[in-house]
């Protein structure tokens, strides 16, 4: 008698370790889904910012370049100024 009750602790135990498993499996790919959004958000926030700075810097670039040119323009206008 005690030999059923023992077979059938054990099997319950079994029984109870592939459900679990089940559920961890299904945690997992839950979880898995969770940091692929994570990931995404932040490489969309690191394009985000990067598009920024590069926006900036061409547009301090052509200011740069504009300002150049007009003190050249200058420097041709005062060469070739006749009065």
């Amino acid at each position: 008698m005690k030999r059923y009750i023992y077979v059938g602790i054990l099997s319950l135990a079994l029984s109870a370790g592939a459900v679990l498993a089940q559920d961890s499996a299904k945690d997992d790919m839950k979880q898995a889904g969770r940091d692929t959004k994570d990931a995404a958000k932040s490489t969309g926030r690191a394009t985000k910012k990067t598009a920024k700075k590069a926006r900036r810097k061409v547009k301090q670039g052509t200011h740069a370049t504009a300002k150049k040119a007009r003190e050249g323009a200058e420097k041709v206008e005062d060469k070739t100024f006749v009065a």
